[in-house]
């Protein structure tokens, strides 16, 4: 129960857990060898060879950084990024191995090799180095952004705990002296490794299956015209000074703390203990200092944060120097290195990242990996340049800490500068802030610090163009500063609507005096029913003035836009009083009874407010006749958790289309674990819609033990189920059935879909979210290699192992079966067919079971049997007509996949359509459609033939052409509302067809985007038309 509510306070989710367990382990035991790994060489190197090699060490450092940066960009151009994670973490563990052997050999033999221990620093201070970047760029891969937010803090304070834990360790054991400290560290690196490998293994290799082929060229830029940039611009340029004077100044005082605890701790174990209890102040500090890092940033700003870390460094310096030769001078000296230690490591960098915010998007990467480089080397150079001298000209360590001081002053001024033309910076790219990133709240914070930069912004809203205006606005909503109120009411009265909005979005008037009500609701008067909307919302604000606010509000619960109306009730609602409340609930009743699209809205508005009290009513408007409404009261139930709303969702899920379906499946979710009981007792004779939904909803609800066993068993069977379905189409084919065996087909593949849809819905659950999505677009990938490495994973199981090695069988089979079926073996499918529980293959096997007397006596008795009793128990559906001159909806669906446009739905999409539509007859000369006419219907020929005719500009009437059964009239005219280009009449007899009116093409082409680039296609061929019959008319 601890666990649970810890995990509720950091926003620990259930997938989020895995993780966790694998990877904070990684994190604290890292820290803890590192910190012992630190501290052992560190103490062997001072005591054994002497600090005052220290600046020499560093030099050679520097020489060897670029080399390292190059074998390292070698090997990643080489291994794929697992194989370089498991070899980056092999080769750290083998060198502290190897050095703490050479160690314990020195140890045991007696010898003692003074060199090696510059070797040991050098090699230490790679694994060091390398280690802190592996760890952490392992959780930024294997952790998508919103995971990473949740989970950073953790690993974050992991790793602080580990150092905490590193330095009472080193303290504990340093009595046995700095090798056995270090020694210690490869054994924890080793024994983590299980848990590193697990973590690349599970979650790092399936990410990587599908490597990215998309990259697009940034530009001509190469890496020289980054450092050409750096160099030119002077911001660029002090930018990296800061970069570089900072860790070189924390070099320098880490020399002094060395040397002068190694003359206050001469031996060994003294020195190793007195790191310890450093090393655990330090992380101590480092913990303490991140929880009001953030606080502290978001009250000095970047460049605010950078110029009180160089007023520190100074005030450090000044302090060493001036109690040297002072009993103090031991607490003075390591508290400069901590400090030092912490700001640089752990406050700066955020603040240098804030400043490449002011570059282009495309252009912050490189300048911002051009500036680490040139900062490293310059760093390692200045500070051991300042460390030689000491160890090279004899300065005393009093004269190094004046020099610090020095520099440090150099570097506040120095900051101060960087702080002024970072503010003209963000003048300078204020519209690219705005057009690029307007969430960059940081940024628009330093802008409000300044008066030059917020003159700017306001001399933008003088500007005549629309959106310098608008990105001015966006800028004042989130500086958020009451100063700047009235130059924003001021644009209230601007032309253009967008501004318009934009300025009322940047309002915010809790705590507004009575002018600024007054100026808002002027706008509630608007011709734009966006902008009355949102200035609505914002006298929702003024809650210290309700009586005023409600006098303007109530005059919008008339408007005529619904959406207006649902503001003004939302608003009015938030003013919290009886005579509020009363009229609020006054209008939500009278809307939600009078139904229609009007209530769209008004049901958000109710899912919003929990008004648990309108729930019959919206009950109810699942019934409407508008699809809208249905869909948004069915989310409406789901925010409100109605229950008792479960079967008739369910009931409607088997017709329903896609958006219904997707917003069936979120209410259902929302309901919670209440809804589990419904969804469980559906699935065993559920339609396949309806049972991937339930399946979809149980995986993100039930336990997760549930969800492994029983929910993972269903998904499994369906897949097998799936499998044996795929022989119906064979089955229809050998009783002389093609047409309908081209539909089973096309459901057998929908099933298949389904079948596979569910079986991703509960690995997702199982396994990481994102790596199941990874395995799930290789599987889809069409180079080869990337799909059967994809498979690889499923079959060595992700998420649960048997759900898992199905589903990879399942997508390596033939996707439609060879070979004949036997006419025996036909009849036994076409008998399972229509036991089925989906609708489809019992109408299938009716139809086909309709006129069959070829067959021996007795090869058709169970057939039929099931046929008939699946009638008798009417399971059969009675859209399929006997009647004469009637279509069923085979018949339909069949004229639907002549369709051009039509012809890629599924057959459950095809149903849909043949759902809505209309059988007409037009008897010979009938017309269809009138040139200059508004139609309201899509017509689908089924037989007959249809002229088209139009008239040219001359007055001449010809026939543009002659159209038959599957092709289409009026689609463009139903579509847009305009009147008919042409006439369009029954030619030669009647004419029967299927008609789809205008409110149902408008949905269709907003669920399938392919059905509305079928009629574009098929309207521009028919305007090509037109114009070549025109000009031959004119001729």
């Amino acid at each position: 129960m601890a666990w649970i509510t810890i995990e509720k306070k950091l926003g620990i989710r259930a997938e989020d857990r895995r993780k966790l367990w694998l990877m904070t382990p990684i994190f604290l035991v890292c820290g803890i060898a590192e910190i012992l790994n630190y501290n052992g060489f560190m103490t062997l190197f001072n005591q054994r060879l002497g600090a005052s090699y220290l600046p020499y060490v560093y030099m050679a450092e520097a020489v060897i950084l670029p080399f390292e940066a190059w074998a390292m960009s070698r090997l990643a151009g080489k291994l794929s990024k697992a194989s370089l994670m498991r070899l980056m973490y092999a080769a750290l563990v083998a060198i502290v191995a190897a050095n703490a052997a050479v160690l314990l050999a020195f140890r045991g033999a007696g010898w003692d090799f003074r060199f090696y221990y510059a070797i040991l620093f050098i090699t230490s201070n790679f694994v060091v180095r390398q280690q802190t970047i592996l760890l952490w760029s392992l959780a930024v891969d294997v952790c998508p952004t919103h995971q990473a937010k949740r989970l950073m803090p953790v690993f974050v304070s992991g790793a602080t705990l580990g150092g905490v834990i590193g330095g009472l360790a080193t303290q504990a054991v340093s009595p046995l002296g700095a090798d056995i400290v270090y020694a210690i560290g490869p054994l924890l690196l080793a024994a983590v490794a299980f848990n590193y490998r697990k973590v690349i293994a599970r979650f790092l290799v399936p990410l990587t299956l599908q490597s990215v082929q998309t990259q697009e060229e940034e530009g001509s830029n190469s890496s020289f015209s980054y450092f050409r940039g750096t160099f030119r611009s002077p911001f660029l340029l002090g930018v990296l000074g800061m970069m570089s004077i900072m860790p070189a100044l924390y070099f320098l005082i880490e020399y002094v703390f060395m040397n002068t605890a190694h003359a206050r701790y001469p031996d060994e174990a003294s020195f190793a203990r007195m790191f310890g209890v450093v090393s655990t102040l330090l992380f101590t500090l480092a913990f303490l200092l991140q929880l009001v890092s953030g606080k502290l940033t978001a009250k000095l700003g970047a460049s605010g944060m950078l110029v009180g870390i160089a007023a520190v460094y100074a005030i450090s310096f000044a302090a060493a120097f001036a109690l040297f030769d002072t009993p103090l001078v031991m607490v003075a000296v390591s508290g400069a290195y901590m400090l030092t230690n912490v700001l640089v490591y752990y406050s700066a960098e955020p603040s240098y990242q804030l400043f490449y915010k002011t570059l282009p998007l495309h252009m912050r990467d490189g300048y911002r990996f051009a500036a680490q480089g040139l900062s490293s080397f310059l760093g390692i150079v200045l500070g051991s340049g300042m460390q030689l001298l000491h160890s090279g000209l004899g300065w005393s360590f009093p004269s190094l800490a004046v020099v610090g001081a020095c520099v440090s002053a150099a570097m506040l001024a120095l900051s101060w500068v960087v702080r002024q033309l970072y503010i003209r910076s963000l003048v300078g790219s204020v519209r690219a802030i705005g057009a690029e990133e307007r969430e960059q709240a940081d940024s628009l914070r330093e802008l409000a610090r300044s008066p030059r930069a917020m003159g700017a912004v306001l001399a933008m809203l003088r500007l005549p163009d629309e959106e310098a205006r608008e990105i001015a606005l966006d800028i004042l909503a989130a500086v958020d500063d009451p100063r700047y109120l009235p130059d924003v009411l001021e644009r209230l009265g601007d032309g253009s609507p967008r501004v318009r909005l934009a300025a009322l979005r940047a309002l915010n008037l809790t705590g507004a005096e009575l002018d600024a009500m007054i100026k808002v609701a002027q706008v509630l008067e608007d011709e734009d029913p966006d902008v009355r909307a949102v200035a609505v919302r914002k006298l929702a604000q003024m809650k210290h003035m309700p009586e005023k606010a409600f006098f303007f509000l109530r005059l919008k619960l008339m408007d005529p836009r619904p959406e207006v109306v649902a503001e003004a009730v939302k608003a009015m609602y938030l003013l919290e009083n009886e005579v509020s409340y009363a009229a609020c609930y006054e209008v939500i009743e009278r809307i939600l009874g009078e139904g229609g699209e009007q209530a769209v809205p008004i049901c958000r508005v109710a899912a919003e407010l929990e008004l648990v009290r309108f729930a019959p009513q919206v009950l109810e408007l699942l019934h409407d006749p508008h699809p809208s409404v249905r869909v948004a009261a069915t989310a409406c139930l789901g925010a409100l958790r109605r229950l008792e709303a479960i079967p008739l969702l369910l009931e409607r899920l088997p017709t329903a289309d896609q958006e219904l379906c997707r917003v069936t499946v979120r209410a259902l979710t929302e309901m919670g674990e209440g809804a589990t009981n419904p969804l469980r007792g559906c699935l065993p004779e559920a339609q396949p819609k309806t049972w991937q939904a339930a399946v979809t909803v149980l995986a993100a609800l039930l336990p997760e033990e549930e969800t492994r066993g029983w929910l993972a068993e269903q998904a499994a069977n369906r897949l097998e189920a799936a499998e044996e379905e795929a022989v119906y189409p064979q089955a229809f084919a050998a009783v002389g059935r093609p047409e309908l065996a081209e539909l089973a087909a096309l459901r057998s593949r929908e099933l298949a879909a389904i079948a596979e849809e569910a079986a991703w819905s509960v690995m997702g659950r199982l396994a990481d979210e994102q790596v199941a999505s990874s395995v799930r677009q290789a599987i889809a990938a069409e180079d080869e290699d990337v799909r059967g490495s994809g498979l690889e994973v499923l079959a060595e199981g992700l998420g649960e192992r048997k759900l898992s090695q199905k589903l990879a069988a399942f997508l390596q089979r033939e996707a439609d079966p060879a070979g004949d079926v036997p006419p025996e073996r036909a009849l036994e499918l076409l008998a399972d067919a229509a036991r089925s529980a989906d609708d489809w293959w019992r109408e299938l096997a009716a139809e086909a079971g309709k006129g069959r007397s070829g067959f021996a006596a007795g090869e058709t008795h169970e057939w039929r049997s099931e046929i008939a009793a699946s009638s008798a128990s009417g399971k059969e559906r009675t859209d399929v007509a006997d009647e004469p001159n009637v279509l069923g909806r085979l018949s339909k669906v069949v004229y639907l996949k002549k369709v051009p446009f039509f012809a890629d739905l599924s057959l459950e999409e095809l149903g849909l359509i043949a759902g809505a539509a209309r059988e007409m007859t037009f008897p010979d000369g009938a017309r269809l459609l009138n040139r200059g006419e508004k139609n309201e219907a899509m017509y689908v020929i089924v037989s007959g033939n249809v002229e088209l005719s139009s008239v040219s500009a001359a007055g001449w009437e010809a026939t543009l052409g002659v159209i038959g059964p599957g092709e289409v009239c009026g689609a463009t005219s139903a579509l847009d509302g305009s009147p008919s280009t042409v006439t369009a009449q029954a030619f030669f007899g009647e004419v029967k067809v299927l008609t789809l009116r205008q409110q149902e093409v408008t949905r269709l082409v907003r669920l399938y985007p392919e059905i509305g680039l079928g009629l574009l296609r098929a309207s521009l061929v028919r305007v090509r038309t037109l114009e070549e019959m025109i000009m031959r008319i004119d001729s």
